[in-house]
């Protein structure tokens, strides 16, 4: 457990139903540059040994902690768009994962000059939920020929199953802060 992040969830978070965990102060609205720097510090230490040649996240909340953790690695981020810009070639990788916070499906766009054969890519986001968003990367990561070596989320929501659905992989999938609960507006850590 990082105490750091656990502490600014403690303070800050806010459950919304049983399912959500708003924490816009610190992570997906509003960026806390020092705490992201602490938490990718944290990620870079502890997926080192695993000789990551890239990362890779989803726009847009997964950027900061995955910049940060590249920044100590030092390797360059890739991010998973949600929309083809202009800018990008005709033929890209591709997938769709549900967005749990959107309510609706989303399209996880890579450009191939970014994402290459024989990368080691370590996947680095804020939230492993249901693991889907996740699954959906390391699809990506699968079709551009790259290896997949290690899963980090800033914070794991334990009951919804992503590890779980992840597990196959084979890789390290570290958590910084796992959350077992959130049920009646209560956030139960799963060291508690």
């Amino acid at each position: 457990m990082f105490e750091l992040l656990r502490k600014r969830i403690e303070q800050e978070g806010k459950v919304l139903g049983n399912d959500i965990l708003k924490v816009d102060p610190f992570i997906n609205h509003q960026v806390d540059p020092v705490l992201m720097d602490a938490c990718g510090k944290e990620f870079a230490r502890l997926f080192k040994s695993t000789k990551p040649t890239k990362i890779l996240t989803a726009e847009i909340s997964g950027i900061a902690p995955a910049l940060m953790t590249a920044m100590y690695l030092n390797i360059p981020v890739v991010y998973a768009r949600k929309h083809k810009p202009v800018t990008m070639p005709d033929t890209v990788y591709l997938t769709v994962a549900p967005s749990h916070t959107k309510g609706h499906m989303v399209e996880l766009i890579v450009s191939p000059e970014y994402l290459a054969n024989g990368e080691r890519v370590l996947i680095i986001d804020d939230f492993l939920a249901s693991g889907a968003t996740i699954a959906g990367l390391v699809r990506l990561a699968q079709t551009a020929g790259a290896k997949l070596v290690g899963i980090g989320a800033l914070i794991e929501k334990t009951f919804e199953g992503g590890r779980e659905l992840l597990a196959d992989l084979g890789v390290p999938i570290i958590a910084l802060v796992p959350i077992d609960s959130l049920e009646n507006g209560k956030i139960v850590f799963a060291e508690d």
